[in-house]
């Protein structure tokens, strides 16, 4: 604060610009990982992107029984939000020190 209790507009840009950068170099990270969820003891396994994109699915032929395709499904689901999890726990780790808490600042809600 400047004299009069007036605070000092200069340093408050710096310090937003400052945190517009940290935000960018975060979600830019983000962007460019690959996460793994597995569901059935890894007889299904996704991997998605920090942005949420679903990039592959491996499924253990050990998991195909033509007569249960539900369990296959649920595992297939089971496997996605694991996966989603581990994007939400990795956007927590790089935002949350930038955002110090703010909430996801414009980020997809994961």
């Amino acid at each position: 604060m400047r004299p009069g209790g007036q605070p000092n507009l200069q340093q408050m840009m710096k310090q937003a610009q400052k945190m517009q950068q940290q935000i960018a170099t975060a979600q830019a990270e983000l962007a460019e990982a690959e996460l793994t969820g597995t569901a059935g003891g890894g007889l299904v396994t996704v991997t998605i992107s920090g942005a949420g994109e679903v990039k592959a699915i491996k499924i253990d032929p050990k998991a195909v029984d033509p007569e249960d395709v539900e369990t296959l499904e649920d595992l297939v689901l089971a496997a996605v939000h694991n996966a989603h999890d581990e994007v939400r726990k990795l956007t927590e780790e790089k935002m949350g020190p930038v955002t110090g808490g703010m909430g996801g600042l414009g980020l997809p809600g994961l």
